[in-house]
């Protein structure tokens, strides 16, 4: 059973990563995951420390002559912050008390993790709970992506909105070749339920992802969306926006129905809503689904000429009882502002004293929702080629890939 491991602090010496039961001989592209690393540090309203660190891959074992070897798959990311925490993150220095932490920040895991731990330090908990640990996981889900790009498997992500500056609905859907009319820059409450009509494997829009500091589908929204967080810095606040991924190639029948914990939309929700500050996941229509009637909201099947099966429409969001049902796979969450603000706007309280307090400031960024649909995407490569594994497991590539081969000629 594929599975990884993560260890590290956000101001540590690094970020040490196993990954377990990868399978031998997929040659790894080490320039595809230090650019998607690149891409989790970058985007408008990022703070100081991405201008710090340059996160790059170094693997300890498990890759030999650019080819996995079946072993145990291991590698660091330095933190190059260290440097400047030494005294502070030194495992044998003790900590003087004045440099304790003693007042949670609401929002953040500082208060339960104190108390769950019996802690007398809040750093203790911030350091481990803080998204620097996201640069593990979108190095694994490069991984894996590497790896199902053999079979057709393709990944993509954007951002739709960003403290409710976002892509207005469209009024057709492109993803079953329908043309797509341009969305323009507008509120995010006009209509919350039709961003899943993006098609984010269309070449303009992926053109425009891939040009836009924000990870956005539409350049023309992009300078307003700036402006919004500008405004939020300078108000010392933080703001939270709309992300979504899609997953095009994903063969019939990932995941199954038989137990709850082997369904594939179990996983990923599971998967995407781990990632620090995000609170809600949906797959396809979503919430919209608990608007529709049946009629409106279930995908039709048809059958071409040649046997291929197809859908006109993708409410289901490419699964079905737990299953990949050969459509793209539609993935849309929410993420929240993050919780460290520039100016002390929240109460809390002392935890040794439970005198009021106002929470404090850790170095932080006023918006990382373009570097969270990095994220995104990565944790969803993990539960894809998860569950690809599971269905068409083998130990080397080459076996793999008979048995995938022997599937699709079914």
């Amino acid at each position: 059973m594929l599975r990884f491991l993560t260890a590290g602090e956000s101001h540590g010496k690094g970020l040490v990563t196993i990954i377990d039961n990868f399978p031998a001989g997929v040659k790894i592209d080490e320039d595809f995951i230090n650019e998607k690393l690149k891409l989790r540090q970058s985007g408008y309203g990022r703070g100081a420390r991405q201008k710090i660190e340059t996160d790059k891959i170094e693997f300890l074992s498990g890759v030999r002559g650019e080819f996995t070897t079946g072993s145990p798959i291991s590698f660091f990311i330095k933190n190059k912050d260290y440097e400047n925490w030494r005294d502070r993150m030194d495992p044998y220095k003790s900590v003087p008390e004045e440099s304790k932490i003693h007042t949670p920040r609401p929002g953040h895991a500082d208060f339960a993790g104190s108390i769950k731990f019996g802690l007398d330090d809040i750093r203790n908990v911030l350091e481990r709970s803080s998204a620097r640990e996201t640069a593990s996981r979108v190095a694994v889900g490069a991984i894996c992506q590497i790896f199902l790009k053999n079979f057709g498997i393709e990944f993509a992500s954007a951002v739709l909105s960003i403290g409710g500056v976002g892509v207005e609905a469209a009024e057709k859907n492109k993803l079953k070749g329908q043309e797509l009319n341009r969305a323009k820059g507008s509120e995010f409450n006009s209509d919350p339920f039709a961003f899943n009509l993006i098609d984010l494997f269309d070449e303009v829009i992926s053109r425009n992802i891939k040009n836009s500091e924000l990870r956005m589908p539409y350049l023309e929204i992009e300078e307003r969306t700036k402006v919004y967080i500008d405004k939020m810095k300078a108000e010392g606040d933080t703001v939270g926006g709309l992300i979504t991924a899609q997953i095009k190639g994903v063969p019939v029948g990932l995941g199954s129905f038989t137990q709850w914990d082997e369904k594939l939309d179990a996983h990923i929700a599971m998967s995407v809503m781990s990632i620090q500050a995000i609170k809600s996941v949906e797959i396809g229509a979503g919430v919209k689904s608990a608007y529709l009637k049946g009629s409106e909201c279930h995908d039709s099947i048809y059958c071409s000429g040649s046997g291929g099966f197809y859908r006109k429409t993708d409410n289901a969001g490419g699964i079905e009882g737990g299953m990949s049902n050969g459509e793209i796979i539609s993935v849309t969450c929410a993420m929240k502002p993050i919780p460290t603000l520039m100016k002390p706007y929240l109460d809390t309280v002392d935890l040794n004293t439970c005198k009021a307090k106002k929470a404090f400031l850790e170095r932080s960024d006023v918006c990382a929702v373009p570097a969270a649909s990095i994220v995104v995407e990565s944790t969803l490569a993990f539960s894809i080629c998860y569950f690809f594994l599971k269905k068409f497991g083998g130990d080397c590539f080459a076996e793999i890939k008979r048995n995938y081969d022997g599937y699709c000629k079914k």
